[in-house]
């Protein structure tokens, strides 16, 4: 029965919590401990260095919705390993590590290509989980930023 558990990182986004695959995380750190190298469009928001790496940033506050640009001490940034690249994503915190088997994770009606990063929803106790595949969610974001902001990353 535990062979079937899997880790998910959760964060907030506004009101909403949502969780991603744990092994896709290579390290979370708050957004005021990495060196901005450069600035970029709404979505994506810069470029930053973290461990001698170069990476873009993508504010999914943006992303999600219209949300407040302001930081503060909560805002978290948890660097991703991805298929294609490394990247950094802006959150509005990261809550904590879950283990939830895959009967806990419920398939929402389907939706077109423009959502098929919502895996479904994760039910642990109380908590909604909105559950992502930040491959597909990156790959979809990369293929919506503008051109110049695009060629400010790596990432593809």
């Amino acid at each position: 029965m535990e062979a079937d558990l899997r880790q998910y990182l959760t964060f907030r986004l506004g009101g909403l919590e949502y969780a991603l695959d744990y092994r896709r995380v290579q390290e979370l750190r708050p957004l005021s401990a990495l060196e901005r190298i450069a600035s970029g469009g709404e979505i994506v928001e810069g470029v930053a260095l973290s461990r001698g790496v170069i990476m873009p940033i993508v504010d999914m506050r943006v992303a999600f919705g219209p949300r407040p640009l302001a930081h503060d001490p909560r805002t978290d940034v948890i660097i991703l390993q991805l298929s294609t690249c490394v990247m950094g994503m802006v959150t509005d915190g990261v809550t904590d590590l879950v283990s939830l088997p895959a009967s806990a994770v419920h398939p929402l009606p389907h939706g077109g290509e423009e959502v098929d990063y919502l895996l479904g929803m994760g039910q642990l106790g109380e908590r909604r989980l909105i559950m992502l595949d930040i491959d597909r969610l990156m790959a979809v974001r990369a293929a919506k930023r503008p051109r110049q902001a695009a060629s400010a990353s790596s990432c593809s």
